[in-house]
């Protein structure tokens, strides 16, 4: 199995702070939880789990050892400041990866995703995807515009696709690309 993931790699952002950038191991647990019941649920931000919740994180650490999936995290110190994932597609779409990505609210606007989405389609491929897939909601044009430097294009835009984790459809319309 190919794992030429960065391993411990220190990043100076645009507004002069710095992140380590490396994979998530099972020690980043409680780190990971931390991070996660520390992210506001009440933006726009996407989240598809309740991170708040420790049988969530315990899932995602024990994923670290599934082939078909990479875990990246950013640290500042001993804190989490960004999480992403690519996870490549079972079946007929096992040559997709899905890509992730999760930034604290103090950390945004940054550059971190910009350091953190190139890294994750580079993951994409060591997973061996051939493409790779990010759904955003309308309002993340930052994120878009990153990734449409990286050569990504809107495939498509879905109504009603999201919904904040109390189950109420948002408003926003998600674009995969």
């Amino acid at each position: 199995m190919k794992r030429r993931l960065i391993e411990h790699n220190s990043i100076s952002l645009r507004d002069g702070r710095s992140v380590c950038v490396r994979p998530l191991t099972p020690s980043d647990g409680p780190a990971l939880l931390a991070f996660g019941r520390a992210l506001p649920f009440d933006d726009d931000q996407p989240i598809t789990d309740d991170w708040r919740n420790a049988e969530v994180i315990n899932w995602l650490i024990n994923a670290t050892v599934l082939g078909h999936w990479r875990q990246l995290i950013a640290t500042s110190g001993d804190i989490i400041v960004g999480y992403g994932a690519a996870l490549r597609l079972p079946g007929w779409s096992s040559h997709v990866a899905e890509i992730y990505l999760i930034i604290s609210r103090g950390w945004r606007h940054t550059g971190l995703n910009a350091v953190l989405e190139p890294l994750l389609l580079a993951a994409a491929r060591d997973l061996g995807a051939t493409k790779a897939i990010v759904e955003l909601l309308s309002e993340q044009q930052p994120d878009r515009l990153v990734f449409e430097r990286l050569g990504f294009r809107a495939e498509g835009t879905l109504n009603a696709q999201s919904h904040t984790l109390n189950g109420q459809i948002t408003k926003a319309s998600a674009t995969q690309s």
